[in-house]
């Protein structure tokens, strides 16, 4: 059934850019005409919607291969309603216009289509393991895998590591002071960890962060791109990430046992809710008289 709703909405985003190319070649194939009903400025907005429309619709009607930016880390909830549902995003950002537009035309073609469903929230809980992912876990086999053609990371990279605040704040002031990208606002972090709190890390590179990877400077990646979990002033746990040397790394202590880092590092890299949607849902008692953060104003957003 999965399946079959998956090819109609493909073949339903195949239908909704024919319908929209049409009419934006109708908008502006005859000038003159089009002008005696609306304005050119009307005009010019009709346009622009049905782009806006309709510039994701080919990709859905015609996906390409989806590669995962890590190997083996389990999907994301957002990528599974993607798969068993390719319209779910066109849908549910579309506003009332755009989704009548979208009815219409489909009843007019004589479809039967049901609705996507919402997208899902980021997973605040790990998801379960698959039997495989299981079964690496029984063997002791490091869950973080090389992208093809790269060299692996070395042994000493293999750690999951506990640390308190004090040292997952440093390594975001490292970060930022060495301009890596992945370093967050530390005075934020500081205000909202919990500070009694144990916090994980563990390299996990993408494979556009992989070392070795060109950067912007026309040199080559030299740090490791740490995934962070990272216990809230609430007792939430979320996920964030952070740009480390390996050196660095290398010299944080290592204290929890192999199999409990196994089994730890499952839960770093399926928890999807971050530091970024945290903070968002903790804007509104983000004050000094609640939380206790008072904002500088060089202050950026919540790290994620």
């Amino acid at each position: 059934m999965k399946s079959q709703e998956a090819e109609l909405d493909r073949d339903i985003a195949a239908l909704l850019a024919a319908r929209a190319f049409t009419e934006i070649r109708h908008l502006t194939g005859d000038a003159q005409r089009v002008g005696q009903d609306s304005s050119p400025d009307e005009t010019l907005d009709r346009i622009r919607f049905l782009a806006d429309l309709g510039h994701n619709l080919p990709g859905v009607a015609r996906p390409r291969p989806r590669k995962p930016s890590r190997r083996g880390k389990p999907p994301r909830s957002f990528d599974q309603a993607i798969n068993e549902r390719p319209m779910s995003w066109v849908w549910n950002t579309a506003g009332p216009e755009a989704r009548a537009w979208m009815l219409r035309h489909i009843e007019q073609a004589g479809r039967t289509w049901t609705q996507p469903p919402p997208l899902p929230a980021p997973r605040k809980d790990p998801s379960p393991m698959t039997p495989q992912q299981r079964g690496s876990l029984l063997l002791r086999r490091w869950p973080v895998k090389t992208p093809a053609g790269r060299q692996p990371l070395p042994p000493e990279a293999n750690v999951l590591k506990a640390l308190d605040i004090e040292e997952i704040c440093t390594l975001h002031d490292e970060a930022r002071r060495l301009r890596l990208g992945l370093g967050g606002n530390t005075a934020w972090l500081r205000a909202h960890l919990a500070t009694d709190g144990v916090h994980y890390l563990l390299p996990d590179p993408a494979h556009y962060y992989w070392p070795g990877t060109p950067n912007s400077h026309d040199g080559r990646i030299d740090w490791w791109q740490c995934a962070t979990l990272l216990q809230m002033c609430n007792g939430e746990q979320v996920s964030g990430m952070v740009a480390v040397l390996p050196e660095i790394f290398a010299a944080l202590p290592s204290t929890l046992p192999r199999k409990d880092q196994l089994r730890l590092v499952h839960r770093v890299r399926s928890i999807e809710r971050d530091t970024y949607l945290w903070g968002r849902d903790h804007e509104s008692e983000c004050a000094p008289q609640f939380c206790g953060y008072v904002p500088e104003p060089t202050d950026s957003a919540p790290p994620s």
